[in-house]
């Protein structure tokens, strides 16, 4: 028994040479059986440097820097593009150009080490497997119930988006057939340009929808359901066109490739789906499916692969219908989960490299080609433009509209690029035609962010509503409200805020349950966004929403089934979260909302501590704090969601009240709730030393008593002075409340302040109310306190209140009220107090908080006092 074993490095490299010369030239039988083939384990991997080799002469050291080179230069071509909103698809075909003949490639010795032609059959294998795997994912993503439930104007613009640019792209390249297409078959030229300027990128028309906020509009879910119209007619089209090109096919053999095909989609969608459910229904309840079971479905990828490759149609279409009849639910979540982040983060950008590796833009010479070449893209391009437009009229959209889902339906990417690859594969296109048909897609799809962005670029409204916080309006009013939740662990504490706000028929609350979903790049759940946004009512049972959505969904409309005066919608956002706050807050002012309801970045644990749930949360909030329309409020749930909080019929409330529009916000929200039969309501005032100097002033701060500065209101009124009156207002509305206490304390510096919460008997509360902003700015009560502040978007007092050293068991909401400039006139500037004309009822009120209404019962009033006040210091207060 011979064995042979190559000794040298250069005889490793004539090895390769002289084995792929021999298996050229063995086409008979014979010579197949007097073959001899020398394999040589050093062309895999290497023994290493130290034996002085080089270790890009062998394979895998190769492929892993060809891999690790490919997807840094998309990372970072990715964050360059950032700034422009250009999608991803973008930046991984830009960097195969760069890293490809056209840019890199120009160095010899980057091409002969890097990128070697003899290493681009093992990319490109690997590149196609990612291709196979990712069109699979495609098509599990795809929900069919969407392409029922998309309507008439969704399925016209798809089949006018796709029809027109078929026509007049081939009708063109048909004209200057002889300068485009020479040396090449003409029909199958005509069939693969036509199939590739008609079709729409499915998954990159998502990214660019959910980046420029239009996936929740109704332009945006036309876009989508049309999308999916359109690619699932190119995958048919294209079928049928790898099967009619064959350039030395008869007629007979491509109605074999049809048939098979066809045979193919019945089996998947008559045996494959139904062992499915099968499989999906042996699963117990609650429990995941195994992973036993997801190997063998993972398998079934390649299997159906090679059968569609087998039939002569390209594996990627077995791929992709076979993803397309797994039922979506907990399998397609799982299957999604496991695979998404590994494929379209490694092996995915291998394949867009390839295609940037084939484009040599050195090889484009004739400009009368390329000219024409780029005339068909426009004229079809224009032609789907065209034709949503009328779509667009026929529908009486608005012009803008339509131009905005023409430039849509033009997205370009990965359907495109197959084509353009099988076509040159297949030697349909040139290098020529290719080079250009790639720069051309990359353009058009470059340029439909910017376009939309400025056709649906909002105009800011001059006139909004006024109902922008709580205060403007009655407390037994209609309360419009915009609820925020990220995860299933805020929705039973923001349920239990909605309990205590009182809802009755005669005080109804509207409320916007908003799940904030992050957009991270997944295509998984852009079509559950576009079915949420819908209304309830529209929205079919069997919603291919998520399981964490359907959960949330289901528990708010259960909820306002079994509550009076409470109407609920539901709704999904998907945005990044550095946007995310913009989202919120156009649908806060779009839906007219009082009050944003968020939870805070941090979750209870089972010690009682809070620990970060997602650092970006925290970032949201703040964002939201500084951007929002009205008035938000951030619950820190400390054991508000427990069920046996939640089962009581008695709940005791704290309002901290140190002035300005915050507390005055908090103050009226606790207001609203106090209506609550099983409510009971403490508020604690906080009052500087020299607040009887102020008051006896006429309502101005002495400017010798203190030198801080006055805020004055939009209305010519100090802070003060608004305090005086809210406040003097909800005691004489509530006389004989015995549901209500009212206590004040003068502290003089931070200190007091903590001393005098701290006196507080915790466990007799469920829930602190405070103000982000308590007080004026740098007010000696809580000066201190904002210098050790560890989440500023608590202000100081809803920091010192979550920190370990209060109360682990008492929940805390921290209001900030939108303040309301009346017109469009700004806010005066700080500066002396203006003289006011006494009003008798406001004097009469403002009186009223001096001292306690004759006959008054059950409203308790502690007059202010000094520090040594026994009242206050036995440690806790008598409410």
């Amino acid at each position: 028994m011979a064995s042979t074993v190559a000794p040298l490095n250069a005889d490793v490299e004539d090895l390769r040479t002289n084995v792929t010369a021999q298996l050229g030239n063995a086409t008979g039988p014979s010579k197949v059986t007097n073959l001899v083939v020398c394999y040589s384990p050093m062309m895999i991997a290497t023994n290493g440097i130290w034996q002085g080799v080089n270790p890009l002469e062998f394979s895998l050291p190769l492929f892993i820097l060809q891999v690790a080179v490919i997807v840094i230069t998309t990372r970072v071509l990715v964050l360059l593009l950032r700034p422009f909103r250009q999608p991803r698809v973008i930046a991984e075909i830009l960097a195969g150009i760069v890293l490809g003949p056209s840019v890199m490639g120009q160095m010899e010795l980057w091409g002969n080490m890097v990128f070697p032609q003899r290493s681009l059959l093992t990319l490109e294998t690997v590149a196609h497997l990612g291709l196979l795997y990712f069109l699979f994912l495609v098509g599990l993503e795809m929900d069919l119930d969407v392409i029922k439930r998309s309507g008439k104007k969704a399925l016209f613009v798809a089949l006018a988006g796709m029809a027109l640019p078929f026509c007049i792209g081939t009708a063109t390249s048909f004209i200057f057939r002889h300068q485009v297409s020479r040396n090449v078959h003409q029909t199958s030229f005509l069939l693969f340009l036509g199939v590739a300027l008609s079709v729409t990128a499915f998954p990159v028309l998502a990214r660019i929808l959910a980046e420029i906020k239009l996936l929740n509009t109704e332009l945006g879910r036309i876009a989508m359901s049309a999308a999916i119209v359109n690619d699932m007619c190119a995958w048919i089209l294209l079928a049928l066109a790898i099967a009619i090109t064959e350039v030395d096919s008869t007629v007979l053999s491509s109605l074999w490739v049809l048939l098979g095909g066809v045979v193919f989609v019945l089996f998947c969608f008559y045996v494959v789906r139904p062992g499915m459910w099968w499989l999906i229904g042996r699963v117990p309840e609650g429990e995941s499916i195994s992973d036993m079971d997801v190997s063998l479905i993972l398998t079934g990828v390649m299997a159906a692969g090679v059968c569609t490759d087998a039939l002569g149609i390209h594996s990627v279409f077995g791929a992709f219908v076979y993803g397309l009849v797994i039922p979506s639910g907990p399998l397609g979540v799982a299957l999604i989960e496991k695979l998404e982040d590994f494929v379209t983060g490694l092996l995915l950008p291998l394949f867009f490299a390839i295609s940037g590796l084939r484009t040599d833009v050195t090889k484009v010479h004739d400009p009368v080609t390329v000219g024409l070449l780029v005339l068909v893209f426009v004229m079809a391009s224009f032609a789907k433009i065209m034709g949503t437009i009328i779509i667009a009229a026929l529908y009486t959209m608005p012009f803008r509209e339509g131009v905005s889902l023409g430039f849509l339906m033009n997205t370009r990417g990965l359907v495109e690029m197959i084509v353009l690859n099988i076509g040159r594969d297949k030697q349909v296109l040139g290098d020529e035609s290719f080079a250009v048909m790639v720069l051309v897609s990359v353009a058009m799809t470059a340029l439909v962010t910017p376009v939309v962005t400025g056709l649906q670029k909002p105009a800011r409204r001059l006139v909004g509503y006024k109902r922008r916080n709580l205060q403007r309006i009655r407390h037994d009013s209609e309360l419009r409200m915009l609820t925020c939740v990220h995860t299933t662990r805020n929705v039973p504490s923001v349920l239990s805020l909605l309990d205590l706000s009182n809802p009755s028929k005669r005080s109804p609350i509207f409320i916007y349950a908003l799940h904030l979903v992050e957009l991270t790049g997944r295509a998984s759940n852009m079509l559950a966004a576009a079915a949420a946004s819908a209304s309830s009512s529209s929205r079919s049972g069997s919603s291919a929403l998520p399981p964490m959505t359907e959960h949330i969904f289901n528990a708010f409309e259960n909820y306002e089934m079994h509550t009076g005066g409470v109407s609920i919608q539901t709704l999904t956002a998907v945005s990044p979260y550095q946007s995310m706050h913009d989202d919120v807050s156009v649908l806060a002012e779009d839906k007219h909302v009082s009050l944003i309801v968020v939870p805070f970045h941090k979750q209870q644990t089972v010690d009682g501590g809070l620990e970060p749930i997602n650092p970006y949360i925290r970032g949201f909030n703040e964002s939201l704090l500084s951007t929002s329309p009205c008035s938000v409020a951030i619950l820190v749930d400390r054991g508000l969601s427990a069920a046996a909080a939640r089962m009581t019929d008695e709940h005791s409330l704290v309002l901290f009240f140190f002035g300005g529009p915050d507390d005055r916000e908090g103050l009226a929200y606790a207001w609203r709730m106090v209506e609550n039969p099983g409510v009971t309501l403490a508020i604690l005032r906080f009052l500087p030393p020299d607040y009887r100097a102020q008051s006896s002033a006429g309502g101005s701060y002495s400017s010798n008593a203190d030198s801080r500065a006055i805020n004055i209101g939009a209305e010519g009124k100090t802070e003060l002075e608004m305090d005086e009156e809210y406040l003097g207002e909800f005691r004489a509305r509530n006389q004989g409340n015995g549901a209500i206490t009212y206590a004040e304390r003068t502290v003089a510096n931070s200190e007091e302040t903590v001393a005098a919460i701290r006196s507080l008997d915790s466990s007799m509360h469920e829930m602190y109310i405070v103000g982000r902003r308590p007080g004026e700015s740098g007010s000696p009560m809580t000066s201190a306190l904002e210098d050790w502040m560890e989440s500023p978007e608590l202000g100081p007092i809803g920091d010192m209140l979550v920190s370990s050293d209060f109360s682990m068991t008492v929940s805390v909401l921290v209001v900030q009220q939108y303040v309301v400039t009346d017109g469009t006139a700004p806010m005066a500037a700080p500066g002396p107090a203006p003289a006011v004309n006494v009003d008798p009822v406001r004097q009469y009120l403002s009186n009223a908080n001096q001292r306690p209404p004759p006959g008054l019962e059950g409203y308790q009033s502690i007059p202010a006092s000094s520090a040594a006040d026994s009242r206050w210091s036995s440690g806790t207060v008598g409410f």
